[in-house]
């Protein structure tokens, strides 16, 4: 076959299982709500009707977007238990009233002003790819990106990290960064006004957790001494 027609042809195919692959995981999540909706939602209706009136959780939790973190999951939670808030590595951005980082702000801002939650939960885990890039200067964070402007909040946990002498691998200052940005997040929640002064009147509560999805252990990461967390979550949680 003539190297030009070959190269379409496979050019192609690749095209046609490209299309045929999401249209069977478009097929499967129809599916699954199809379930949902004559399961689980048959199951819970009055719930859920009152749940369309108004909603009260006590917890807001900031976690990571990753696929293989689903707080709803991990903490077996339902619907209206936690006002989520997902982002790229679970940061909290230092109170800056004309930064660039309003959308983790406004939403903490609502959840603490409006719905009065009473605990703040920033959870963390291993293998984070937006830490692993920030570690390794991954080619991934482009200078005029999105995700590099992002990243910079993590940077101080990583000028922690690469500055400590008992650290003897990439792995093992990238796991201590996963931490240590969950640190440095609970330090950041302090120097929002409306949060400093809810926790300082003991009306509203700041936990620090680390998920290992090696080992499905859920610990405590305080804002002190992150790098190493004392174990278990904290009994507040």
């Amino acid at each position: 076959m003539n190297p030009m027609l070959m190269e379409y042809w496979l050019l192609r195919q690749r095209i046609i299982l490209k299309f045929s692959q999401e249209e069977s995981m478009i097929e499967k999540l129809i599916k699954g709500y199809d379930r949902f909706r004559n399961g689980y939602f048959q199951r819970n209706q009055a719930r859920l009707e009152a749940l369309a009136l108004e909603q009260a959780p006590e917890v807001a939790m900031v976690s990571c977007c990753d696929s293989r973190v689903d707080p709803g999951i991990l903490f077996d939670v339902e619907p209206g238990e936690i006002f989520s808030i997902r982002n790229v590595a679970n940061l909290v951005p230092p109170f800056e009233k004309n930064g660039d980082y309003h959308g983790t702000s406004a939403a903490l801002e609502f959840a603490v002003t409006c719905l009065q939650v009473k605990q703040i939960v920033v959870l963390g885990h291993a293998n984070c790819g937006g830490i692993r890039a920030l570690m390794e200067n991954d080619d991934a964070i482009r200078s005029d990106g999105f995700i590099d402007s992002w990243m910079q909040i993590a940077t101080p946990a990583k000028k922690e990290v690469l500055a400590r002498s008992d650290l003897d691998t990439a792995e093992q200052q990238k796991d201590a960064c996963e931490k240590t940005a969950v640190s440095y997040s609970l330090r950041n929640l302090m120097t929002h006004p409306w949060i400093r002064s809810r926790v300082e009147k003991g009306s509203l509560d700041l936990v620090g957790c680390y998920y290992d999805l090696r080992s499905g252990e859920l610990i405590e990461v305080d804002e002190i001494n992150a790098s190493t967390p004392k174990g278990s979550v904290n009994k507040g949680l």
